[in-house]
């Protein structure tokens, strides 16, 4: 069996081993298309006030500029969809944070990951990255076949729904690469573009993240949710899953086996009281792994506000 072949086998039973739900893996290089979408969803200020969005243009469409002699990018899906329901009079929060912060657990798996490689095939010099630097990672899981871009801008996979992390490994090791996903499955379907609350969906596969439910309660910092939003985001109070609840493809989703990944009782058992009533002292304490403290104590209450005040 040729080197690049072995080694590609070894990579996706370590995955599978570790716990990620796929593995596909595409050649290192530049991605000129996703350059130019990128360079325009810019230029019409769909990033709202996320400035990171405009850093290091030029290593989010090259993985090579962020692993010298890049060959391989592997993408790894993680499933992340919980059993278990909050419940219905309670404040919304998305399902991706009912339990541990992603990127501690998927980090994690990413320095495994690397080390087993070594270990395995020699020195290899690679980096893991999960939706913290500069990498596109939908564009490279479609490259690497496992979905398509849906009109919602999420990852769709066939078998599975959407209701997936993304980690992406760069590595400077040639590997057997998959072709690309080049099929898209919505097909006529507008669920998601009809049902976003804030019309954030454009046709197209364009998504204006400066109007997206998570983008207000999560990224907009230090500042108030606009008047105009009054009304409009029914009970989120921490991201939004409109667009993934309504979408006929996420009726294959099935629930993760990740532990680290099981609900935090008080996401599930809070009562609006209970989220009135918190601390930031509690607050810390209940939540000190979860994703929502990237809204931090300050983010919660002002959405929690808006939320009471406006819907």
């Amino acid at each position: 069996m040729p080197q690049p072949e072995k080694n590609t086998l070894f990579i996706k039973q370590l995955a599978a081993k570790l716990g990620f739900d796929y593995c596909g893996i595409a050649k290192a290089e530049l991605l000129s298309d996703d350059a130019k979408r990128l360079e325009s969803w810019l230029n019409k200020g769909m990033h709202g006030s996320m400035q990171y969005m405009e850093n290091h243009f030029d290593m989010r469409i090259d993985p090579r500029k962020l692993v010298p002699d890049a060959k391989s990018v592997i993408t790894l899906l993680l499933n992340y969809l919980p059993e278990q329901e909050q419940k219905i009079t309670s404040p919304k929060i998305a399902k991706y944070a009912f339990g541990n912060d992603y990127h501690q657990v998927i980090r994690e798996k990413l320095k495994s990951f690397l080390e087993e490689i070594k270990l395995a095939v020699g020195e290899v010099n690679g980096r893991g990255f999960v939706d913290s630097a500069p990498v596109l990672e939908r564009s490279w899981a479609q490259k690497t076949g496992l979905g398509w871009i849906g009109k919602n801008g999420n990852l769709i996979n066939k078998q599975s729904g959407s209701f997936f992390f993304i980690a992406t490994l760069i590595v400077d090791l040639e590997l057997e690469y998959e072709n690309a996903y080049t099929k898209d499955y919505c097909g006529t379907c507008t669920k998601c573009i009809d049902n976003c609350p804030t019309e954030a969906i454009l046709p197209d596969k364009v998504v204006d993240g400066s109007k997206c439910i998570s983008y207000f309660t999560i990224e907009l910092k230090d500042a108030l949710i606009p008047d105009g939003m009054k009304g409009k985001f029914d009970k989120w109070m921490f991201g939004c899953d409109v667009c993934q609840d309504v979408c006929p493809w996420n009726r294959f989703a099935k629930t993760t086996n990740e532990i680290k990944f099981t609900p935090i009782p008080a996401i599930l058992n809070f009562t609006n009281n209970d989220w009135e009533e918190l601390t930031e002292e509690n607050f810390k304490l209940i939540f000190k792994n979860s994703p929502l403290k990237r809204s931090k104590f300050s983010g919660i209450k002002r959405n929690l506000t808006f939320i009471k005040r406006n819907n």
